[in-house]
């Protein structure tokens, strides 16, 4: 790395139009990619967002995220994929989406893969987007949650995975349809295996969540953690199915467009 990070940085909330803000940053590549031109990069970083319906927070986003991550000095993606189609959201789906088709959009690949919530917006520039030697849980204080964690085993809202980590456990599960548990049940495949979570200290892990309605919790999640580890190693990556209607350059960001709807 090439500059020394300072610690707490601002957060603009206010409204922005995406079309706006996806003019600015002239340093970023089509696709929302970024290199740093002066040094060469040690993490080559691909940032997940799942996405339907959020189109003020993705606008909030991009304008907090592109400035955060380039003086971080990674080479960096940020993919957004967007869920068409009549089911309920499925997080963990389009997290599985998302990183076979980014790996298809960079030569060579990504080392790193940050799944990212779009509400939610990291606070410390010390917060460094790249993974570790274990799996790493990036959003642990957030203000929400009173900047403490909630629970030991939570791996939800930002979390970092190698490649060889994330295809070791077979992605997320495609089961979780609507709102919790998805984050759990990875959070039991890495401990299956014998990973453990890092985490920054809670004075840098600290993020802000954008508002919005709560969604309706998944009736079926506590019921589906309970088989993690009967069928974690037949059932995600390795069963994903999908319909890839489009994928769009746009300046700021990849847009990755699927129907995930079961068939």
């Amino acid at each position: 790395m090439c500059v020394r990070l300072n610690g707490p940085v601002p957060v603009n909330k206010t409204e922005l139009e995406l079309e706006r803000v996806d003019t600015q940053y002239p340093e970023v590549a089509c696709g929302g990619k970024y290199s740093p031109p002066y040094c060469t990069a040690r993490h080559k970083v691909a940032i997940i967002v799942p996405f339907r319906d959020r189109k003020q927070h993705l606008a909030i986003f991009l304008n907090h995220m592109h400035p955060f991550l380039m003086k971080q000095e990674i080479d960096y993606g940020i993919f957004i994929v967007e869920q068409l189609g009549n089911a309920n959201f499925n997080r963990a789906k389009l997290f599985n989406v998302g990183f076979l088709e980014s790996e298809k959009q960079k030569v060579g690949g990504w080392q790193c893969f940050i799944f990212h919530d779009v509400d939610l917006l990291p606070l410390d520039q010390r917060n460094i987007y790249s993974c570790p030697s274990q799996p790493r849980h990036m959003s642990a204080a957030v203000d929400k949650f009173d900047f403490k964690l909630p629970y030991k085993e939570i791996f939800g809202g930002v979390s970092a995975m190698t490649k060889e980590q994330f295809t070791k456990v077979n992605g997320f599960s495609n089961e979780y349809w609507g709102w919790g548990g998805e984050d759990d049940d990875m959070s039991a495949r890495l401990r299956y295996l014998n990973y453990h979570i890092e985490r920054y200290n809670m004075s840098i892990a600290r993020y802000t969540m954008l508002d919005h309605e709560k969604s309706k919790p998944n009736p079926k999640r506590m019921s589906l953690l309970q088989t993690t580890n009967l069928i974690f190693k037949k059932q995600g990556l390795s069963t994903l199915e999908y319909e890839l209607v489009d994928i769009v350059h746009r300046h700021l960001y990849t847009h990755i467009i699927v129907n995930i709807d079961e068939r």
